[in-house]
């Protein structure tokens, strides 16, 4: 479980959110949406322990998060970024087995043991084919896989995600969120994932952190958070939240003809 509790967060001495609580515990999913700008990423950052907080603390399965080197907190949390491509043409294998450096060690060979955890993290995902692939020339959707197959690889049980989704076409979309919906409900991972899509949300049955202003708006499951209401005032146009005859919510602007000729702002 990873727990923030009454968090201040910023670079320096320049304050971007407050007031900050929040827990993401194991077998769930945690989607933080908010506007650009909002402090997404200052607050996933100093989750990860890449930057202090202002005030308040982090736990990390029961342990302040600042008394935590970099490898006890590697071996607990991985991180997921988006839209990674390497300076240079690694095989996916590789890619993977990069997750085991907090386990192995900055100047040890990956043994037997690794490389079997960077496989089977592989197959576990359906990519297991692409091991000796060039990263460097899979499709979105499948780099964005091997992204994660290497946070599995590190063997911890917190995946933080940092908009796992962005730039892949409709198919990678779906096929990355059956993925990371596997590994909350199946394979026991909490996993705090920021989206710019309320829909995905909804698709995840996830835990909704809504984000404004530097601080939470609210907290809860989709269908509670996710109000027409709260998603105009968070991001400044009006929307509507509509259920489909199957029961599935979408989330759309509600536009005029004349906004979505461009003639209003």
């Amino acid at each position: 479980m990873i727990a923030a509790g009454a968090l201040s967060i910023g670079h320096g001495r320049t304050l971007v959110g407050q007031a900050i609580s929040l827990e993401v515990e194991a077998g769930e999913i945690v989607c933080l949406l908010g506007p650009n700008g909002c402090g997404k990423t200052t607050l996933f950052r100093t989750l990860l322990g890449l930057i202090p907080p202002l005030a308040g603390r982090v736990l990390l399965d029961g342990r302040d998060l600042t008394t935590l080197g970099r490898s006890a907190i590697a071996r607990r949390m991985a991180y997921v970024p988006q839209g990674h491509v390497p300076p240079f043409p690694y095989e996916v294998e590789e890619v993977v087995l990069m997750g085991r450096s907090a386990r192995i060690g900055l100047l040890s060979a990956p043994s037997v043991l690794d490389h079997e955890v960077a496989r089977t993290a592989l197959a576990r995902l359906g990519i297991g084919d692409l091991a000796g692939a060039d990263y460097s020339r899979l499709s979105g959707g499948q780099r964005q896989l091997v992204m994660i197959a290497r946070a599995l690889a590190q063997e911890a049980s917190i995946l933080v995600m940092d908009e796992p989704t962005a730039s892949l076409d409709f198919g990678n979309q779906a096929r990355v969120l059956s993925r990371i919906a596997e590994l909350a409900h199946a394979g026991g991972h909490a996993v705090l994932l920021s989206t710019h899509d309320p829909d995905q949300a909804f698709a995840l049955e996830a835990r909704v952190v809504l984000m404004h202003d530097g601080g939470l708006l609210a907290d809860g499951p989709a269908g509670d958070v996710l109000t027409p209401d709260r998603l105009s005032e968070v991001y400044g146009v009006p929307v509507r939240v509509e259920r489909t005859a199957s029961g599935r919510h979408v989330c759309a602007p509600a536009l005029t003809k004349a906004h979505s000729l461009g003639l209003l702002k």
